[in-house]
């Protein structure tokens, strides 16, 4: 009986602390713990005493970006700042099934871990799971494709607001009229709807704009079939967004030897190659960055939590970005180092510094 006790006390504190609502000052690192917006509410758990047993229920696995993901959490994990906090960091990747991510994550529950980090293959399927990891006393911090929940920390960059940039940008450059291919990511997640949501936010405003889409799941070799085959089936394009696989999207135009146009991309390395390389041939690109270590700092902010510190219930991170006028070689891309990795891994208001070439490095080592 005293052991029921003391459970229900112990979930009694965290439901508590679920709803607690305190003012910026009082969360922990402000400057790299920002609140996504002003109402976001802050969490504040009991503290634990370290070290700690972390997992990660991943989702899908198959692309660089997911990869580099998980290099950039183990990499963390062993750095000077956390390595003294973390007993285990166990990684497990689930696919595209809802039901076998929540099965992963109830599995780290049961097995005692203390938080779990979530990327996940639903923004909507977790409300049971939620609840089960608050009557555990389990910390879950989701991040990249985050859940509709208010009940757990998400950490993120404005995948709206990134949207949104394409768009304005795609405006500037091209123009209120034309043929628009946009290319999405894997369907179903709530990164790809937010960015189309927050793309069309922007374009939908001028009827002469025109747009195709296909899928190109965030892949190099996918992005650039379905492009291909939406050139054939199109002929001219006047501006493109791609929300991955950004190096093979620009490479069906190549190949079809259609003539440069803008197009906005993502953070991978080819991408940048080949906009440096083509810019004064016309190939205006912006490149806009979902990081990878985004996981890094779901670890920090996991770790804090379980330390007993106050942070946002929704944590925003800032969009690293560069276009065809500000690429800088050796800065925010690398020439000579291939192109299948992102280049933005560091996040230097949370001291977290990872290098992109030592993370592509580990990643081709583990594929």
């Amino acid at each position: 009986m005293k052991s029921i006790a003391h459970h229900a006390i112990l979930s009694l504190a965290l439901l508590t602390a679920l709803n607690s609502i305190a003012t910026a000052a009082d969360t922990y690192e402000p400057e790299c713990f920002k609140p996504f917006s002003p109402t976001t509410k802050t969490l504040h758990f009991p503290a634990k005493k370290p070290p700690y047993r972390i997992a990660l229920a991943n989702g899908f696995i198959g692309n660089t970006w997911r990869i580099e993901m998980i290099k950039a959490l183990q990499a963390y994990a062993e750095s000077p700042e956390m390595k003294p906090l973390i007993k285990e960091l166990r990684v497990t990747s689930t696919g595209t099934d809802v039901a076998a991510q929540i099965g992963a994550i109830d599995n780290f529950m049961n097995a005692g871990y203390d938080a779990i980090l979530i990327n996940a293959v639903s923004p909507t399927a977790f409300k049971p799971v939620i609840e089960r990891a608050k009557r555990a006393g389990v910390i879950l911090v989701a991040f990249d494709n985050v859940i509709d929940s208010d009940q757990i920390f998400l950490v993120n960059e404005d995948m709206i607001e990134m949207g949104r940039m394409a768009g304005r940008w795609l405006e500037k450059e091209m123009g209120t009229k034309g043929s628009v291919l946009e290319v999405r990511g894997v369907p179903g997640n709530s990164v790809d709807q937010d960015r189309h949501k927050g793309f069309h936010e922007i374009l939908d405003k001028h009827p002469d704009i025109k747009f195709v889409e296909v899928v190109g799941n965030w892949d190099d070799g996918t992005a650039q079939k379905a492009s291909a085959d939406a050139i054939a089936a199109h002929g001219h394009f006047d501006g493109v967004y791609t929300q991955g696989g950004s190096t093979g999207t620009v490479r069906a135009f190549i190949d079809a030897k259609q003539p440069f146009i803008p197009v906005v991309g993502e953070g991978e390395n080819g991408f940048r190659k080949l906009v440096a390389d083509h810019a004064k041939d016309g190939l205006k690109g912006l490149s806009l960055s979902q990081s990878p270590a985004l996981s890094a700092i779901s670890l920090k902010a996991a770790v804090a939590a379980l330390q007993g510190n106050a942070l946002p219930q929704f944590i925003a991170i800032p969009l690293p970005w560069a276009d065809y006028t500000t690429l800088k070689a050796g800065e925010n891309y690398f020439p000579d180092l291939s192109d299948d990795f992102f280049v933005a891994t560091g996040f230097e208001p949370c001291g977290v510094k990872l290098d992109a070439a030592q993370l592509m490095n580990a990643a081709k080592t583990n594929q």
